[in-house]
């Protein structure tokens, strides 16, 4: 029997109904949700990304701010921009899309973003409080791949989850989030001797390494969960994931497609991580009314 696919776009949808709820009783309150987000460069798959987040701030009503800088600009000017952000108490959350252009050190630019307003869960305080169990601003993408699999009512407690791909944005917090929901996590990587070995004993299967099809049936136990966050084109240019999806949907017992799986999840959990120092920051505000 084929999987059942996990709809990212449907479960997307549902919770950003939910949260246009909470910013209209936000508003009501005197609050109004603001992002900003800064944009070096001209690189084109940035722009979309960017212009995405700003139509889902816009079907929400949460206030979005554009900052566009030259990919010229000093990596001062760009701390400075950072720093105004970080005192402005209107804009709740700040985002720097990456990548950043080769004379600014990316991680210094995460750690200048205040904690409090790090929607991306970037900033080594965040991803700390993630390690240690607390509350944190989890990283975007591995935050929705545990939504959807919770989404579906899947056991995590005491399952085996293998992780293929270890970058700092999404395999790493991946793993230790579902580490966090009491799972057997396994990484692997570029660099793991017999991959298969480890992926075929996966009850939940993440592959995260940015290779067209890479993932076939013979990777995959019967009956896994099989999340593909890769974004790939394939030899006619047609969008597909890491995962060979024709192949693996017949052993699998759930799988995400690419288009319209972990995708749309992406800048869900952006938008709920928004709101959520939005309540944060004006806790005092909002309970005095």
């Amino acid at each position: 029997m084929a999987a059942e696919r996990i709809d990212g776009k449907q479960l997307a949808a549902r919770m950003r109904e939910e949260m246009k709820a909470e910013v209209e009783s936000l508003k009501k309150q005197g609050v109004m949700p603001g992002l900003a987000v800064i944009l070096v460069g001209d690189d084109q798959a940035s722009r979309t990304y960017v212009r995405n987040k700003q139509k889902a701030c816009g079907q929400l009503g949460i206030k979005s701010v554009l900052i566009e800088l030259s990919e010229k600009v000093s990596e001062q000017t760009l701390l400075d921009h950072i720093q105004s952000l970080n005192e402005d108490p209107d804009i709740h959350g700040i985002l720097v899309q990456l990548p950043l252009p080769a004379h600014i050190g990316a991680q210094k630019v995460i750690e200048a973003i205040d904690p409090a307003k790090d929607v991306d869960g970037f900033h080594p305080i965040n991803i700390g409080r993630m390690m240690t169990g607390q509350d944190a601003f989890l990283p975007c993408t591995p935050h929705g791949i545990l939504k959807m699999v919770q989404s579906k009512g899947i056991a995590i407690t005491g399952k085996h989850v293998v992780v293929i791909g270890r970058s700092n944005i999404v395999g790493k917090p991946a793993g230790q989030l579902f580490l966090n929901e009491n799972a057997t996590v396994t990484y692997c990587h570029s660099k793991t001797a017999d991959l298969k070995s480890y992926t075929s004993q996966a009850d939940i299967l993440i592959s995260a390494v940015g290779k067209a099809k890479f993932v076939k049936a013979d990777f995959v136990k019967q009956g896994a969960a099989v999340i593909d966050v890769g974004m790939n084109r394939d030899e006619s240019g047609k969008l597909c994931g890491d995962v060979d999806f024709e192949e693996v949907k017949e052993k699998a017992s759930y799988i995400t497609p690419v288009p319209g799986g972990v995708g749309p999840m992406t800048i869900t959990m952006l938008l709920a991580n928004t709101l959520k120092a939005c309540k944060k920051l004006n806790a005092v505000k909002v309970s005095r009314r």
